[in-house]
Parts: structure tokens; C-alpha cells; sequence
């Protein structure tokens, strides 16, 4: 195989990543809970022998960062005692995992008794065990409380289950018949790609097969250091940050340096809070993987495609800060560090933002939102336990500087909408309200996409929830005088009383009680006095905008009778106001 040939190169690329993709497609088929099979909540890729990630299926840019740890740490405690059939398995945060319920799962693949690649299939569980069903509360203090810790172990030694690991784990957690299920749907995947691997490693040989991952590695690196060279040179920084910890501590301020030279990049992170009590901090291997994702969408906001490969990776270089929010020191906790992920993901997009202010949008909407509802069904024998995890961790897209951001949809996160027939159908739950909310977007002249809403009845006594989120205080941003969203805004019904909560709780509720949530809108872009009068007119006839707010806010005069836009006034109206600035 000429690997120098890009079109031949092409193929093999894509060929690896079909495998991954099929191994997706497998675990969407085969699971068993609907954070898996319909969230999405999981990631399949493939590793070369030197345990380098050469693929990676269509899932969550989240986990990118996590599988070359994971693998290394495994590999580390079995040194020389790999073989073919074993299967290694690890979730701890510590030994290169993300969080508990994400289970990790690798499988070395052998031809000729030679090593020659890796499967990874890693899927958060429904439950782990721990204090709070879900495994996913942010107000544990310590890992301890989060739920089982499995160090790197084999699952399955050449070929037969450890069947002591099988029994912890089924007595660990609540639900064993969902977790055992979708770890079954993640060694079918393994299967499926070994398979796959096999194929393509026979069609060119051990060392032809070897030689062209190594090639497709030199290319990703080689494309992405070109990318940079097309970036100024210089140093740019930005902070978001997080409202508080869950304890009253707070804001959280994530700090982002970015210095580009040459081909390379160094992402500096001094000045980032301490690593919060609460569970919301993500740990170092997860923090990377936020670096590389966010690398990636600003390079391919540029035109720049580059493989799914490691290779990206060789030219950054990091300072995260020990013990700080993105790199904390054991035994923190981290079961909710997705809102941590999150904020790290949008401070280095809005560093990008000052160094490619014409390609880089405004701030996604949502509050990190993730809630894990829980209870026994008591009318059973013995009792019943559910849980129902439900994420909505970006839901909306901020303004572009050439468009509108995008209603109901994230820019970052790949997890997918659990239909709301789906989670009545399982649950004991009602969803009563699932819409955009009017007035929420970050106004701009480019728009942020709205904020959304759901609210749920609960249908059983003692049903316990489990809140995180955040926004409140600080909104997602707009960018060069686009306006920030409006802010989270969470409501519980219990009887007659109706009491606004916190973003992070846990709390338990009655049979009849219901909680509102609702959810930020994106950033805009653009100061919102030169928003075109037409786009605001549709965004009125659409119901997206009130004429309130379109003349309050953007200056924009339309009559609500006959649906037109008043020039005139309009012209008056914005000449006699001044433009609005956010940060940028």
C-alpha cells in the first residue's frame, strides 16, 4: 500500500473509521437503557499496537481525550500479560477514566500473535452504586461516595468472564439488568470491530497495516500544524465560569490562555479556581480531551478537515494546574464533571473567538442540565427501583458573525434527545411541557438559538431528584456586542406552594409534584441595533421574539395587526438609541 498516495490514504482512514462507526451502530442496536440506546451516551474507537487512537466513531467529542489514558493505564498493570481474548475493563477517574459511570472497555486484537490494534467501547451505566442512584449527584465531597471504583482489571481473561468482577458489579447497582445489558452491547461492539480489524489488517499485512497507521498519524499531525500556520501568531485569553459548587462556593472562574507560534499551540489555564468541593470538577485526561475538541471545531470552522487521530494532538502542549478545577488532586469527587467539561470547552472557544473573531460563534446555550430521577415502584415485591437519566447538556447554538445560531440543537456535544414517549412509556413519569421558550435567545445581530423547557410530573411518592445545572448567574456570553441569554430559571410545584430552586439540588417529591425547568439560549453576535428588520419579523411571526422585545431590545418597531415591519419609526427608534456591549 502506497500510504503517500492521499487518495489511498483517504480510504484507509475511513475504512478505520467505519469500524468504529459499526461498533457504534452495534452498542445503538444492542443496549438496554435509554441513556445509552437513545442519549447517546457512549463512544467507540480504535487504538493502533502502540495504543495511539486511529479512529473514532460518530459519538461524543468529550471522550476523545480519555481512551489513550485509559488504554495506557490498563496496559501498564498487565505489562506482558496481555493475550488474545482478554478483554480490559477500568472506570476509575484516577487511572485514566472521565467519571464512575462511564465503564471503559479495550480489546486487544492479535493476528500472527502479534498485537496489532485496540478496540475501546466505553458507555455510561444507568447506575454505578454510590450514595445517590445515577451515580451522577454533584454534591458528593469524595469519590468514595460516588459508587464502585474498578481499577484497570480484565472483564474477560482469553476468552472466560471473570465471573467474581460480573457479580460485584451486578450487586453494586440498582438496575444490574440495564448495566449488564449495555456492558453486554459494549463487548458485542468489541466483537464487531475486532472483526473489522482483522479484515483490514489481513488485506495489507502486519507491517503494511502498521506502517499505514503510522502514516495516517504523520498526516493528521502534518495537516494540523498547517492549519495552525494559517493562524496568527500572538496570545489570547478568555474566562467564563461557573456560578458556585453546589455549596454556596463560587463563581468558578475557568481561565484560558491561548499562544499560537508557528504550528503550534499552548493552551495555559493559570488562574483557574481550585478544585471545587462538589463533584463538578473533571479530571485531567477529560480536561485535555475538551482542549483537542475545542481545537478541532475551531480548525474545521476554518475549512480544515483532519482525521480522527491522535496525531492532532502532537502539536499542543498544556498547563493545567494542580489541584485546580480542570486538574484536581484524589479523592475529589467528579460524578458530574460534564458541566465542568462544558464551561472549560466554552472559555477556550471564546479565546478562540478573539483570535478568529469572523469564524467562531458566540456561546452555546443551556445550563449543563442533568438530572437523575429515581424511586421504588413499592406497589411491587420485592420493591421495584427505576432511574431515569436525562441530559440536555448544550441546547441551542450561538450566534455566528454571519448567521443566526441554531434552535435545539448543540454545537459541541453529540448526545441526542431521549423521546419524550420513550421516557413516559419506561418511567413513572410525565413530561407536560417540552418547548422553545420565547425571549430567550442572546440578542445580536445574529441571533443565539432560544432557550427550551421541560417540565415533569412525578406519578410516584419518594421520587428522588437529582439536579445538576448552572446559569443562573452567569449567562452563556455574546460576543463583539452581541447580549448574553436569559438566565436558568428552575421551578418546583409541591401541593400549593411554588418555589424557585437552586441549580444544583437534590431534593424528593411527591406523587402529583411537578418541576420546571428552563434552559439558556446561546449567545449572540453583533451589537442587536443592526439586526435586519426582516429577521426580526420572522423571528416575531415564528413566536421566537415578542414585539416587545423586538422594539425594546433591538430597536426594531413591528406592527402586530397587519405583521410588517415600521421603517420609519424603526429608522427613529434605533438612531436615538444607543448600541448595547456585552463582554468579548
Amino acid at each position: 500500500m502506497n500510504v503517500r498516495d492521499p487518495i489511498r490514504l483517504e480510504v484507509f482512514k475511513n475504512a478505520l473509521e467505519s469500524i468504529a462507526d459499526g461498533m457504534a451502530l452495534t452498542i445503538v442496536r444492542t443496549s438496554r437503557s435509554t441513556v445509552v440506546r437513545s442519549c447517546l451516551d457512549f463512544s467507540t474507537g480504535v487504538l493502533d499496537g502502540n495504543g495511539e487512537l486511529v479512529g473514532q466513531g460518530m459519538c461524543l467529542p468529550m471522550h476523545l481525550g480519555g481512551m489513550m489514558p485509559g488504554l495506557k493505564a490498563c496496559l501498564e498493570r498487565y505489562d506482558g500479560d496481555v493475550n488474545p481474548g482478554d478483554i480490559l475493563v477500568s472506570n476509575d477517574p484516577y487511572e485514566g477514566g472521565s467519571h464512575l459511570p462511564d465503564i471503559f472497555l479495550y480489546k486487544p486484537v492479535f493476528v500472527g500473535g502479534i498485537i496489532t490494534g485496540y478496540m475501546c467501547a466505553m458507555a455510561h451505566h444507568t447506575d454505578i452504586g454510590g450514595r445517590v442512584a445515577g451515580g451522577n449527584a454533584c454534591d458528593s465531597t469524595e469519590i468514595y461516595q460516588e459508587g464502585l471504583r474498578i481499577p484497570p482489571l480484565k472483564l474477560y481473561r482469553e476468552g472466560v468472564p471473570d465471573e467474581t468482577l460480573f457479580r460485584i458489579l451486578e450487586k453494586a447497582v440498582r438496575l444490574p439488568d440495564k448495566v449488564l445489558g449495555d456492558l453486554t452491547a459494549q463487548i458485542t461492539a468489541l466483537d464487531y470491530g475486532q472483526s473489522g480489524w482483522m479484515k483490514l489488517v489481513e488485506r495489507f499485512g502486519v507491517e503494511g497495516f502498521s506502517s499505514a497507521t503510522e502514516e495516517l498519524l504523520d498526516y493528521t499531525e502534518e495537516l494540523t500544524r498547517q492549519a495552525l500556520l494559517t493562524l496568527p501568531n500572538g496570545t489570547w485569553s478568555f474566562t467564563d465560569y461557573i456560578d458556585d459548587d453546589g455549596f454556596g462556593v463560587g463563581p468558578i472562574p475557568i481561565v484560558t490562555a491561548l499562544t499560537k507560534e508557528g504550528d503550534a499551540l499552548h493552551a495555559d489555564f493559570t488562574g483557574t479556581g481550585p478544585q471545587a468541593k462538589g463533584a463538578i470538577n473533571p479530571v485531567k485526561a477529560t480536561s485535555e480531551g475538551m482542549v483537542f475538541a475545542a481545537l478541532k471545531t475551531a480548525l474545521g470552522a476554518l475549512g480544515a478537515e483532519i482525521p480522527n487521530t491522535s496525531g492532532y494532538f502532537r502539536p499542543v502542549t498544556m498547563h493545567m494546574p494542580e489541584g485546580s478545577f480542570i486538574n484536581p488532586n484524589p479523592p475529589a469527587p467528579v460524578a458530574a464533571r460534564s458541566m465542568g467539561c462544558i464551561r472549560l470547552f466554552q472559555s477556550i472557544m471564546g479565546a478562540f473567538a478573539q483570535m478568529l473573531p469572523q469564524a467562531i460563534p458566540a456561546c452555546s446555550g443551556g445550563c449543563e442540565y442533568g438530572s437523575g430521577i429515581s424511586g421504588y415502584d413499592k406497589s411491587k415485591t420485592p420493591w421495584k427501583p427505576w432511574i431515569q437519566m436525562d441530559f440536555a447538556t448544550e441546547t441551542a447554538i450561538g450566534g455566528f458573525p454571519y448567521k443566526d445560531g441554531t434552535d435545539a440543537q448543540g454545537c459541541n456535544d453529540n448526545l441526542a434527545n431521549i423521546p419524550v414517549e420513550e421516557i413516559e412509556a419506561e418511567q413513572p413519569l410525565l413530561v407536560e411541557e417540552y418547548a422553545l421558550v420565547p425571549d430567550t435567545e442572546g440578542a445580536g445581530m445574529y441571533r443565539g438559538g432560544l432557550g427550551m423547557s421541560r417540565k415533569y410530573r412525578y406519578l410516584l411518592d419518594e421520587t428522588l431528584v437529582q439536579m445538576r445545572a448552572d446559569r443562573e448567574e452567569h449567562t452563556p456570553y455574546g460576543l463583539f456586542g452581541g447580549e448574553p441569554s436569559a438566565p436558568t430559571e428552575i421551578d418546583a410545584h409541591t401541593g400549593d406552594e411554588v418555589k424557585r430552586m437552586p441549580a444544583k439540588f437534590l431534593a424528593t417529591f411527591a406523587a402529583g409534584d411537578t418541576l420546571r425547568i428552563q434552559w439558556p439560549g446561546a449567545g449572540g453576535w453583533g451589537n442587536p441595533l443592526e439586526r435586519s428588520p426582516e429577521l426580526l419579523l420572522d423571528d416575531v411571526i415564528e413566536e421566537k421574539i415578542t414585539v416587545e422585545r423586538a422594539r425594546s431590545v433591538y430597536g426594531v418597531v413591528i406592527d402586530e395587526v397587519t405583521r410588517t415591519v415600521d421603517h420609519e419609526q424603526t429608522l427613529s427608534l434605533r438612531h436615538g438609541t444607543p448600541g448595547k456591549n456585552t463582554k468579548s
